[in-house]
């Protein structure tokens, strides 16, 4: 992105406190990285009246590590979504013939090289999740793009297949990441929250012909479940209320016409009270006949479709 333009964001560490900005300023940052068009369809592929997408981020041992947490009771934590979460989660798929995007950091599938051929060999999307699960945001521009280029020719050599979709490991973007996402040829990103359905991502007000795919910490396991032994962070949710989310936030897309996407990690919903609700979900939406199930890829393909037909109004 331009970076000698007057309404270029001034850097995070300015000692400017925001009051004082100009507009050039404040406005410079709001429309650095920006949703555009709306992209959802009238009917999605096969006449389906609503689309899901499953996702699983498989980070394994990588949190602690990027961290430089390396106890092996951390790594345990890890080794869990691997050794046991992404087998049930595999034959859970398996059995209801379900497809999925895995969002895998390079390093996890390097550890895990079957794990990472088996997605593909399973028909799944394999796609970017960064290097080692770094905080990508505070990395330096040139750091960020050769982590994202490594990980990107890894998990193409690991699977046979070049992924098209990106996930930042930080669910955000620095102020290099969009140019460095469309300079190495992504279709797709699912990083961002600006809507419920795909949109095409706009750079300091122009289209750049990438699809979103929004996330939500709705629509994540995590925030519900995860326990950091020496920290606040504790599962405060039974895992049933948390089915009566998801399910809810599936039936409001359905009604819509939209596309409930949902993110999940292996070492988290893989746990055996947590996979009940993810069958039970799966058994629910499975209830009704009009749903295409597609992978992010596949659905991004459908949503880009909509940016060859008649124009219409940027966003919502």
């Amino acid at each position: 992105m331009p970076t000698s333009d007057p309404g270029t964001p001034v850097p995070a560490q300015s000692p400017t406190p925001s009051w004082q900005w100009p507009e050039s300023v404040w406005r410079g940052h709001v429309e650095a990285v920006r949703a555009g068009r709306a992209l959802t369809p009238a009917r999605w592929p096969g006449g389906a009246r609503a689309a899901v997408a499953l996702s699983f981020d498989s980070d394994h041992e990588t949190i602690p590590l990027r961290d430089g947490e390396t106890s092996p009771g951390r790594l345990a934590q890890g080794e869990y979504g691997a050794r046991v979460g992404a087998v049930r989660i595999r034959e859970l798929l398996r059995r209801r013939e379900v497809p999925a995007t895995f969002f895998m950091p390079a390093v996890s599938a390097l550890l895990h090289p079957d794990e990472a051929r088996g997605y593909a060999e399973d028909g799944h999307e394999v796609a970017v999740h960064g290097w080692i699960h770094e905080r990508n945001t505070l990395l330096a521009a040139e750091d960020e793009r050769d982590l994202i280029r490594r990980a990107l020719d890894t998990l193409t050599e690991l699977t046979g297949s070049r992924p098209t979709g990106i996930r930042t490991p930080s669910w955000d973007f620095s102020d290099s990441t969009l140019g460095t996402i469309l300079d190495l040829g992504f279709a797709y990103d699912s990083s961002l929250m600006a809507d419920d359905e795909p949109y095409e991502v706009l750079a300091d007000g122009r289209a750049t012909g990438l699809v979103e795919i929004p996330v939500d910490w709705i629509r994540d396991d995590a925030p519900y479940f995860t326990m950091e032994r020496y920290s606040s962070v504790r599962p405060h949710t039974r895992p049933r209320d948390v089915l009566e989310m998801w399910r809810d936030e599936f039936d409001e897309a359905y009604r819509s016409g939209g596309v409930f996407q949902l993110t999940l990690h292996p070492h988290v919903i893989g746990h055996r009270s947590r996979l009940v609700i993810l069958r039970e979900l799966l058994d629910h939406i499975g209830g009704h006949r009009d749903v295409w199930w597609a992978t992010h890829a596949q659905l991004a393909d459908a949503a880009r479709a909509q940016l060859t037909g008649a124009p219409g109004e940027e966003g919502r």
